[in-house]
């Protein structure tokens, strides 16, 4: 999988290619990743990359012309990938999302919009798709750059030490991942749950399971709606059912 991304600030990821878990896909040629300067495919002595808006109003726009010869120039290496506009008018991200673009051979394209936002004329014949990293809005592309490859590369084959790591994270089944223990066994007069001790493997897994259902419907409700409890986890539900009846009961 190749990573290019299109931006006014390549120094930005820099750090992010070198160094941890992706600087060490890269290294490994496992995954690969550059940053594409935009400014180098302006054609006056000033670099200029952006322009008044047509119309007025506030703010700046990229110019069409040194970004569609930056698209067209990675394209050349890479002419099958999908070009991905960062914009806040994008589809919401997710880890469902990230898991289709992990499946891509061809590779992605990133463009890092600054400013107001990118001429109309290169959306509308450059992009494939539009990405929002939720309802906010940031001065630039860049770090939701930085999310994507950085949770897709995650998917990939070698990227992490264990790809059980990547199948247990949050979100991947809809659910929130189950809690997480390490050394010391007790900390601050807390203790590890015992079942983590019994190296018991199928309990060991009914506890994460229903320490996954707990965190997910305390915290995110709301995937229910999106995915159903299955047969186990709709188990535990009237397991919960029936100890708080014992509990309101004293």
């Amino acid at each position: 999988m190749e990573f290019t991304v299109l931006t006014l600030f390549p120094e930005f990821l820099d750090a992010f290619f070198t160094n941890g878990v992706i600087g060490r896909a890269i290294q490994g040629k496992i995954i690969r990743g550059k940053a594409v300067n935009i400014r180098d495919f302006s054609t006056d002595r000033h670099n200029t990359v952006d322009d008044r808006p047509y119309g007025g109003g506030s703010g700046m726009v990229m110019k069409p012309e040194p970004l569609e010869a930056a698209i067209e120039s990675a394209r050349k290496h890479a002419p099958k990938a999908r070009v991905v506009c960062l914009s806040p008018q994008g589809e919401p991200y997710t880890q469902a999302k990230a898991c289709e673009l992990a499946g891509l051979d061809e590779g992605l394209i990133f463009i890092c919009g600054r400013y107001e936002g990118i001429d109309e004329r290169v959306y509308s014949r450059l992009v494939d798709e539009e990405i929002s990293m939720g309802d906010f809005v940031m001065t630039g592309g860049e770090v939701a750059a930085m999310a994507i490859i950085d949770s897709v590369s995650r998917m990939i084959p070698g990227v992490l030490g264990s790809q059980e790591s990547s199948l247990s994270d949050s979100f991947t089944n809809l659910r929130l991942e189950h809690a997480q223990y390490t050394r010391p066994e007790v900390y601050r007069n807390m203790a590890v749950p015992g079942v983590l001790l019994s190296g018991n493997h199928e309990n060991i897994r009914q506890w994460r399971k229903r320490s996954a259902l707990e965190r997910t419907f305390m915290k995110r409700p709301d995937l229910f709606e999106i995915q159903a409890p299955d047969a186990e986890e709709k188990k535990i539900l009237k397991q919960w059912r029936t100890e708080i009846k014992e509990l309101i009961n004293g």
